[in-house]
């Protein structure tokens, strides 16, 4: 079964608070409320671009991006387990309008002891590693062919790992960094789980007619074992290149949130909180991008075309 595509949201969710349960952290999208043997992990409508939240929300984007990541969780769970329990907001002690503003937005996970590392594996040149490439003519401190464009497809994914940071930008390191990091070990099968999640991404990706350009993943620890947590594959972490439409002269159209970095590059803006608002043309044309993602992902079973 394929998930539900989320109702419109009737309300805009910038911020949570729950009256039973405390809230352990906001980040820039999602809030996290502790349980006591468990979490509870809130999509709210915030948009982040260059590290700050902007003041503009994008309507229904964090039902949205719930159903995108419980999408791809299913899909995945073959080559790893995810935080998810399938447990109902039913057993929470909620108030009527905090039970309608959760709904579709949230989902209660198990807690994992999380691996301050993101994932990231590329398959095509572009964000940070085309600035890297620019300047350097390396991808993560390893050469890349020369004469490559904006948009390239590398010749093999690239596994590209980045320090997190929840308050700013992350780091990049290399490979042999992250060794120094976590070690030999885990370091090998970070990279070996992010490279099987990516190609199965990218798979069934093109069956929807997007190029997974790139994506950011998080593990952690649960009982011993590696988990994947957070989301999987949203607009939000990854790039959806469309495959039927003509690319730019730069990179091809994104179905992310782009159409709002472009717009920011243009205002002039200098990347420091606070960030401008954002016109409502550009919020219509980003949500309705994160929509087409959810719906183009979800036709694939509707089509028949299953994994």
């Amino acid at each position: 079964m394929s998930p539900p595509d989320p109702p419109l949201d009737p309300t805009t969710v910038t911020m949570v608070r729950l009256r039973e349960y405390p809230l352990l952290r906001s980040g820039k999208v999602r809030d996290l409320f502790d349980l006591g043997d468990s979490l509870l992990i809130v999509a709210t409508d915030r948009l982040s671009a260059f590290d700050v939240i902007l003041p503009t929300p994008i309507p229904g984007k964090g039902r949205i991006l719930s159903a995108i990541s419980d999408f791809w969780f299913e899909r995945t769970s073959d080559i790893i387990p995810s935080h998810r329990t399938g447990r109902s907001l039913d057993e929470l002690v909620l108030l009527d309008d905090e039970r309608t503003i959760l709904e579709g937005r949230s989902s209660i996970v198990r807690k994992a002891a999380r691996i301050d590392i993101e994932c990231v594996v590329r398959g095509y040149l572009a964000g940070s590693g085309w600035k890297e490439y620019a300047a350097c003519g390396t991808l993560a401190g390893s050469k890349l062919p020369a004469s490559l464009r904006p948009g390239a497809r590398l010749p093999e994914p690239a596994f590209t790992p980045a320090i997190k940071n929840d308050a700013g930008h992350d780091h990049n390191i290399s490979r042999t960094d992250l060794v120094n990091v976590v070690g030999r070990d885990l370091a090998h099968v970070l990279e070996t789980r992010s490279m099987e999640l990516y190609r199965r991404g990218s798979e069934i990706a093109a069956r929807a007619g997007f190029t997974l350009a790139d994506t950011k993943l998080e593990f952690g620890w649960i009982d011993q074992q590696l988990t994947l947590i957070d989301e999987a594959f949203t607009p939000d972490s990854s790039r959806y290149w469309d495959m039927t439409l003509p690319a730019s002269a730069t990179e091809p159209v994104s179905f992310d949130k782009q159409v709002v970095r472009d717009w920011l590059e243009s205002t002039g803006w200098d990347k420091q909180a606070p960030g401008p608002a954002l016109p409502e043309l550009i919020v219509s044309k980003a949500r309705a991008r994160y929509r087409d993602v959810l719906e183009r992902l979800t036709s694939i079973e509707q089509n028949g075309d299953t994994t």
